[in-house]
């Protein structure tokens, strides 16, 4: 039996799987499935055996089902019956642990996990939960799988994975649109695209560097760089006057929701 087996080739599948070559792991010992021939051929380029049937997959210890979830039900149903000790790590977004045993015929091994986009970059955050029948050793697994292309957290409760999934899952898009907005106000007051660029991706490389030091919050450093009738004063009564605190409170609320919406809309699906 091979290690790893994807269901779905992917983005975050090759990001994956490059990940854990990189990490030690044999291509030898990874498998993947997916219906499009180009994109077997890029994980195939990689050493890795591909294949369009998932029953290929299926033949491995930990199969990673990362299609899409209007489509999960359809793919899972048709899947051969696996043996109780293989594990189900699920990076389907919405898709909770109780449809994905119902579609697998009662199997109860299963692992949710909501990765972000940076994993592209090996730099993801993942946000993971464990059915009660998964084991210490199990959980290693997935973590060392999930660990290839980032960070990694657990919670407690599959519903925190709907929290998880607003603050991390959708949070890159939301640093984009402030970027953007960065972007469109420097060029308003003159500076060359390039030179904003610049600017903006660098400052935010350098505040996130800032934040990720965890004796100092970021409450804090927004403090110490916050002189009171400042530039950075004066930005920031504008954020405040206009409650962007509460905008983004309310948005993430959206996400939350959204993501138990599209697990009602998509996991009673056949």
């Amino acid at each position: 039996m091979v290690r790893i087996g994807f269901i779905g080739a992917g983005n975050m599948a090759r990001s994956l799987a490059q990940g854990l070559i990189q990490d030690g792991i044999p291509s030898s010992e990874i498998v993947a499935t997916d219906p499009d021939a180009g994109q077997r051929e890029q994980l195939a380029a990689l050493g890795i055996r591909t294949s369009d049937d998932n029953a290929l997959a299926c033949q491995a210890q930990n199969v990673i089902v990362a299609v899409k979830p209007q489509i999960a039900g359809k793919v899972l149903t048709a899947l051969p019956k696996l043996d109780v000790q293989q594990v189900i790590v699920s990076i389907m977004a919405g898709i909770k642990a109780s449809s994905i045993e119902t579609w697998l015929g009662g199997h109860q091994s299963i692992i949710r996990c909501m990765p972000n986009t940076p994993a592209l970059l090996g730099a993801g955050m993942t946000g993971m939960f464990a059915s009660a029948s998964i084991t210490e050793q199990q959980t290693t697994e997935a973590e060392r799988i999930l660990g290839a292309v980032g960070e990694t957290v657990w919670v407690a409760q599959e519903d925190e994975l709907d929290a998880v999934t607003a603050l991390s899952g959708s949070g890159p898009a939301y640093f984009f649109l402030l970027m953007e907005a960065m972007l469109d106000a420097g060029r308003g007051m003159g500076l060359s695209d390039e030179l904003c660029r610049q600017l903006v991706v660098e400052t935010a490389k350098g505040a996130a560097m800032m934040a990720a030091q965890q004796e100092t919050t970021p409450a804090t450093l927004r403090q110490n760089v916050t002189s009171p009738g400042g530039t950075t004063a004066a930005a920031l009564s504008v954020m405040e006057q206009r409650a962007l605190p509460e905008i983004v409170g309310e948005a993430l609320e959206a996400a939350r929701l959204r993501a138990g919406q599209m697990a009602n809309e998509f996991g009673e699906q056949k």
